[in-house]
């Protein structure tokens, strides 16, 4: 796989080792256990896979190659180019502004844009409404695009599908910049409409199976469907495609439960099945599977309390949390600030939608074990950061190159 540039100041050493020391153990990646830092009064489990994936190492190569070789230019970025606060906190003071922010809202009027700026796409991918309104105004939206490959691969595949006659179920979050480029692009070659969860998913299976009638569609699916959707029609053959960075059991779970919705419906067998569903198993982003799968691997052990890593609006990383909250207290953080003392942490509650405190959250057993891991958009410096601090709140520890030795 291609490696990339990416700035020092995003890189660990110490987790830099750790993963070459797995990576060359293990190169086809079929060993997802944990790897165990013990520095004695405190062990951590480290999941096996975390952190940058190619998309977005991609995506911060192309944005920091972009800014040092436009110089004095005004550089602009769509919205934030990854979910981590501390990237593109650092773009920000590198001059760049973002045009939108996460859920689409204008920050900056098109009208200001020249054809002397610079604007970047970030690895969400765009709409084909933006790349048209960029074109109007004489900026190519394909000079500067970071749109990770493997969303490009979901477009095509929502495409391939759309011409062979299926309708396209898109499995997202309605607001999240991925759903809605993926959503434009599938709607250009199909009927589309988006289920954000089982629970819709099991909502319009009522009406592939005609219990609802077609004018309650547009009330129940406001704003997730493509214009003339028709639900007495158009979920007739459908394929599902998924924003990459959601469960990705959810995703094959929903696919799975619409599938049996279709075959029973309209008594298939298997072997007729896709003559009414298209098979699109091959949408599921490899990063989000092996990240996932790490966590699950993780849960297999017993520890104290969990951390996860990342920024509060990063999809792939709250449903690492999701995971992570079903077995143990886990403790959603975007960095080391957040670890006030050893006895108070500040951490963002999914359900709330909220940061909130806790207090005496280490417990007095020794030693403690603590899981820890992080989404697919942050840098391994930031995972340091929150191990060396969770570290200084024992004594008597191990130094780090005696952990790495012991590995």
């Amino acid at each position: 796989m291609k490696s990339f540039e990416i700035p020092e100041i995003y890189k660990s050493n110490f987790i830099g080792e750790i993963k070459e020391i797995r990576r060359q153990r293990d190169r086809l990646k079929k060993d997802t256990s944990p790897t165990v830092l013990d520095f004695g009064s405190v062990k951590f489990l480290l999941a096996r896979h975390f952190g940058f994936c190619y998309g977005v190492e991609n995506a911060v190569e192309i944005a920091y190659k972009t800014i040092n070789e436009n110089v004095g230019k005004r550089i602009f970025f769509l919205s934030e180019m990854i979910h981590n606060p501390d990237v593109n906190a650092d773009l920000q003071s590198r001059g760049v502004k973002f045009l939108m922010d996460t859920e689409g809202n204008q920050l900056v009027d098109w009208n200001t844009l020249t054809t002397d700026d610079i604007v970047v796409v970030p690895a969400f991918g765009t709409t084909v409404e933006i790349q048209s309104t960029l074109k109007g105004l004489g900026i190519d939206p394909y000079k500067y695009d970071t749109t990770c490959p493997f969303v490009e691969k979901v477009w095509k595949r929502a495409d391939q599908i759309g011409n062979r006659g299926y309708s396209v179920i898109v499995h997202g979050k309605p607001k999240h910049e991925e759903t809605r480029a993926t959503f434009s692009h599938s709607r250009e070659n199909a009927p589309t409409v988006i289920v954000r969860d089982m629970e819709e998913a099991q909502h319009l299976a009522k009406y592939i199976r005609k219990e609802l009638p077609a004018e309650r569609f547009i009330v129940d699916f406001a704003g997730q469907f493509s214009e003339y959707f028709n639900p007495e029609t158009d979920l007739e053959r459908i394929g599902v495609v998924n924003q990459t960075t959601m469960l990705a059991s959810e995703t094959q779970g929903i696919s799975d439960y619409l599938k049996s919705v279709i075959v029973d419906f309209y008594g298939l067998s298997q072997e007729e099945s896709e003559r009414n569903f298209a098979n699109t198993r091959d949408t599921l982003c490899y990063a989000t599977n092996d990240n996932q799968d790490a966590t699950h691997a993780l849960l297999k052990e017993h520890a104290d309390f969990a951390v996860v890593v990342g920024g509060y609006n990063s999809s792939n990383t709250m449903h690492l949390v999701e995971l992570c909250e079903e077995k143990l207290p886990t403790y959603f953080v975007e960095s080391h600030h957040q670890i006030v003392s050893d006895k108070l942490i500040k951490h963002f509650n999914l359900h709330t939608k909220k940061e909130e405190v806790t207090e005496g959250f280490i417990p007095d057993n020794k030693p403690v074990t603590i899981m820890l891991t992080c989404g697919a958009s942050c840098p391994d410096a930031v995972v340091e950061e929150v191990l060396l601090k969770l570290v200084s709140f024992f004594k008597n520890t191990n130094a780090l190159s005696q952990v790495l030795a012991s590995l």
